[in-house]
């Protein structure tokens, strides 16, 4: 044999961190990764996908990661995010951020510098502290050094992910991590197999006792579905509790479907009403942030309150009002203790109570009703909505995808959702961009066919990754409203001779992207186009994008939540 050579049969007996990583992936059941490939991972991903494992590459790695954050949502399983170093993990650590904050499990993992050279400050290629950097932003933060830490490392980040509160969990991967080289039987005795990942956590039977003594006090009481509640997958249950308890029920964005919004006791249409005038509110994996004002304020009127929470994070209680009756553990466990404790003879909420919030939701829904037909040319977003709403009462098991300031809002609004995990958002931050990935995972995850309703500024963050559906062939609808700008596309600015700064290009056809990478493009003019081209593009399930085109005056500054953004006092004045 030649010097330097390598012995066949010891090299069958030999494995490495490449190798190593992907095994202890299969182990626990992880099936895809979504990322960007680039140095020093870009080896591990082929290896991946020769090994069986399904890589799916984007174009920016944000965009990866909010497609692992909602394959977290909806399998309760942590989404994998592979990025590069520096720039690429960077790009990543706002989707990791936005998936701790939202409660997804997520695990970013990137390739990294050498940690020696890091803390040298030698000049090393994209050289980054980036185990430091992650860990202000996610629930834990790991670095593998050697390879036989490989198995324990994955499966503590698995751990971190999924138990307790969900979240993101960063895990580093220095560039030579992968090159590491052991015997092969103690790479696979090196291995973890995770059991039990997230172990229920069960209420304290006082605690269910308390809750059910505040609730059988209630003259008004109200039960808020967080996506918490989703999230817990306990859906039967929860049905059981909403409907034993007779209680009117207001569903939060990414709660919606978990009882239809069409059910009886559905306050969604009178949600002012309800937050109002309810004397107890049971909340079930919603949070007391500033999407519910906190708890207090005018958006709660005046009658006294008093608060049951469903949580497994002890911590949440008392984080804004006071809480009557905490309840913490696991919402599915919870929820079922809570079921037995009401018994047989439970009384429903007064018929006076009652009776008010069906009345006010049939109120609110009559007076929609005329805006959601008409023909307006160009269209108004509620005559849009209007057809894309029975689009999805006649196809409900559609996954809804919806960004925007106003295409957020009007849709969350007008659109019911049937079915549990069946509406994705910008979640607790509302932040823009989660769009493409969003609708990437869903179809991916659960095979549904996805519609993805877009304001055009919202599309603008990650609208490159049409071509990554298109490469895919995924069966992805993305309907863009198109009125020329952020909010609307009339503002002028007479002083700097350039467009005003929330004003895009005019007339612009976004539907010619989707043609260019060989999916189908439309444009519409009005409601019955768009009917048309959405149940074409659901039956055929191509890739299609179809530009709406919306009235540029349509729209309202930041949605319903213009008081958000501060006023100079000077420009008041003038």
């Amino acid at each position: 044999m030649a010097e330097g050579a390598t012995n066949p049969d010891e090299t069958q007996n030999l494995t490495d961190g490449f190798h190593l990583l992907i095994d202890a992936l299969k182990l626990n059941g992880f099936e895809t990764i979504y990322g960007v490939p680039g140095i020093p991972i870009t080896d591990f991903g082929r290896m991946a996908q020769a090994s069986g494992i399904r890589v799916l590459s984007f174009r920016h790695e944000q965009n990866a990661g909010y497609a692992a954050a909602i394959a977290g949502y909806l399998t309760k399983k942590p989404g994998i995010c592979l990025t590069v170093s520096a720039p690429g993990f960077l790009n990543g650590l706002t989707a990791l951020a936005h998936a701790t904050t939202n409660c997804f499990p997520m695990i970013l993992i990137s390739g990294s510098s050498e940690r020696e050279i890091v803390d040298l400050q030698q000049g090393d290629y994209e050289e980054m502290d980036q185990l430091a950097i992650a860990k202000p932003l996610c629930k834990a933060a790991y670095r593998i050094l050697h390879a036989e830490d490989i198995g324990i490392g994955l499966a503590r980040a698995y751990r971190a992910a999924v138990s307790g509160r969900p979240g993101g969990v960063y895990l580093d991967l220095p560039a030579k991590l992968f090159g590491q080289v052991m015997e092969a039987e103690a790479g696979r005795n090196s291995l973890v197999q995770v059991i039990d990942p997230a172990p229920a956590q069960l209420p304290a039977p006082s605690a269910v006792e308390r809750a059910l003594d505040v609730l059988k006090g209630a003259e008004r009481p109200l039960i808020i579905l967080g996506k918490g509640a989703a999230y817990a997958q306990a859906d039967d249950a929860i049905k059981a509790l909403v409907e034993k308890s007779g209680i009117p029920f207001l569903p939060m964005s990414m709660a919606k479907g978990l009882l239809p919004d069409t059910h009886p006791q559905c306050a969604g249409a009178a949600r002012s009403t309800v937050l109002r005038e309810s004397d107890v509110v049971m909340m079930i994996g919603a949070r007391l942030n500033w999407l519910l004002s906190h708890g207090k304020g005018r958006t709660w009127g005046d009658a006294p309150k008093k608060f049951v929470q469903i949580d497994i994070e002890p911590k949440e209680m008392d984080s804004n009002v006071e809480i009557a009756a905490p309840v913490v553990g696991d919402i599915g466990s919870c929820v079922f203790a809570l079921l037995d404790g009401m018994g047989s003879d439970w009384k429903a909420p007064p018929e006076a109570w009652v009776g008010a919030v069906v009345k006010k939701r049939e109120d609110n829904i009559a007076k929609m009703a005329p805006r959601l037909v008409n023909n307006n040319v160009p269209m108004d977003y509620h005559g849009a909505l209007g057809v894309l709403r029975t689009i999805i009462a006649e196809r409900p098991d559609t996954i809804l995808v919806n960004e925007g300031a106003n295409a957020l809002d009007f849709t969350r609004g007008v659109i019911d959702i049937h079915k549990p995990r069946k509406r994705l958002d910008v979640g607790t931050w509302g932040v823009m961009g989660i769009g493409m990935g969003q609708a990437i995972a869903a179809t991916v995850e659960t095979g549904n066919q996805v519609l993805a309703i877009e304001g055009d500024s919202a599309f603008g963050f990650s609208g490159m990754e049409v071509e990554t559906i298109c490469r895919y062939k995924l069966p992805v609808c993305i309907v863009i409203f198109n009125n020329g700008g952020i909010y609307r596309g009339t503002e002028e600015d007479a002083e700097s001779g350039d467009p005003a700064t929330t004003v895009f290009v005019p007339n612009s056809r976004y539907d010619q992207m989707m043609s260019a990478f060989g999916g189908v493009g439309i444009n519409v003019t009005n409601p019955d186009e768009l009917k048309q081209a959405v149940n074409d593009a659901m039956d055929s399930g191509k890739p299609t994008l179809i530009n709406a085109e919306i009235d540029p005056a349509a729209g309202s500054e930041s949605g319903r939540i213009g008081n958000l953004n501060p006023q100079s006092v000077l420009q008041k004045k003038k």
